[in-house]
């Protein structure tokens, strides 16, 4: 399983900056509006120092950490949904993510002109929240046409979604969002999980600050956290410049160094993929050896066995036992050895629910 987000914003806000402070994948830079022709697809290894932490003592061959996909898309524009810029022809490519990364421009730049003439990151958010509520209106507005046709030939169920639909609908043409509507398990996999709905997604907000703004924030950032305040979701600060600028340099002293004269204690690109994992409720395992230490997404509450079926379907199938360690017993006694002679070496079965930092090794037969 891998995490998978699509970064959003208005052109010109330094969405593309902040991918590639994260990406593996580097994407061209632009001052010009709307001079993307496609959208930027990337991976990024999420940050974890337990991984790093347990290799000092199992001493694998490599080390392979969780890793996020990202898709960036060109800039959008108010309008958008009308043919306005050329954001909205890509909509679709963040269709089928997890969750959104919205970047907000917090900072003056004359050099750079606002697309709406100024810096106000509260109406740029509500323009954005319009593009995509007009998209999603117009796929539930195709799903009530072909459950109309299904009423016709006497369909049950028909009726039902179609007043969901509708009062989906209305939420839409009030300008609000469909991850803040009430409804029930079977009404989202009944009528929703296969839109893939853009607005039914977590969003976390990205505030784009310059250097002087990147510990504090700034009156920008302010106003976006006000607005926000109500809502299920998380927002960061970043100075994607000084990330970007971090994230150039090959020599981790020359990393920290240039961190502790901004003020942070890590890049805070790390800080987005966390608040990622806390607001999709995901977690990590993992599994050491000689040939790799290696960490692994799962979604909290996953059982043993269903975490095996992320490392492979046939560990799921055949799954037998979980062998778990924690990662603070393994710090603690240094060995696997010691861990047993402790008594805090744990046999599991199926049913066990993985904590956060589980070392875990699978015996399965197939």
């Amino acid at each position: 399983m891998s995490l998978n987000c699509g970064i959003v914003g208005l052109t010109n806000t330094g969405k593309t900056t902040i991918f590639n402070c994260v990406s593996k994948t580097k994407a061209d830079i632009s001052n010009f509006a709307f001079s993307a022709t496609k959208s930027n697809i990337g991976m990024a290894d999420v940050q974890d120092t337990r991984l790093y932490e347990i290799d000092k003592l199992i001493k694998s061959a490599k080390i392979i950490p969780a890793t996020v996909n990202l898709v960036d898309l060109p800039g959008l524009a108010k309008g958008a949904s009308h043919g306005e810029g050329v954001g909205n022809n890509f909509l679709a490519d963040v269709q089928k993510t997890s969750a959104l990364i919205h970047v907000i421009r917090c900072f003056d730049d004359p050099a750079l002109p606002h697309v709406e003439g100024s810096i106000d990151p509260v109406r740029d958010k509500e323009i954005i929240d319009l593009e995509l509520q007009v998209r999603d209106l117009d796929l539930v507005e195709r799903k009530i046409q072909r459950y109309e046709k299904l009423i016709k030939t006497g369909d049950k169920d028909a009726k039902a979604a179609i007043d969901f639909l509708h009062r989906l609908k209305d939420r839409f043409e009030n300008f609000s969002n469909a991850r803040d509507m009430e409804m029930t398990e079977k009404e989202e996999e009944m009528y929703v999980r296969d839109l893939f709905l853009l607005t039914m997604k977590p969003v976390i907000y990205v505030c784009n600050v310059d250097d002087f703004s990147v510990v504090k924030g700034n009156v920008y950032s302010e106003r976006l956290f006000e607005a926000v305040k109500n809502e299920n979701t998380e927002v960061i600060v970043i100075d994607g410049k000084l990330e970007a600028e971090i994230a150039e340099l090959d020599n981790e002293e020359d990393r920290q160094l240039f961190l502790q004269d901004a003020g942070l204690s890590e890049p805070s690109v790390n800080r987005l993929i966390r608040s990622a994992y806390k607001l999709l409720n995901l977690q990590s395992f993992f599994t050491a050896g000689p040939k790799e230490t290696r960490a692994w997404t799962i979604r909290k509450g996953m059982t043993a066995q269903q975490a095996a079926g992320v490392i492979h379907s046939d560990l799921e199938r055949g799954f037998i036992r979980a062998e778990v360690m924690t990662y603070q017993d393994l710090i603690h006694y240094k060995t696997e050895h010691a861990v047993k002679e402790a008594g805090k070496f744990r046999l599991e079965g199926k049913n066990y629910i993985v904590q956060d930092g589980d070392i875990m090794h699978i015996r399965f037969n197939v």
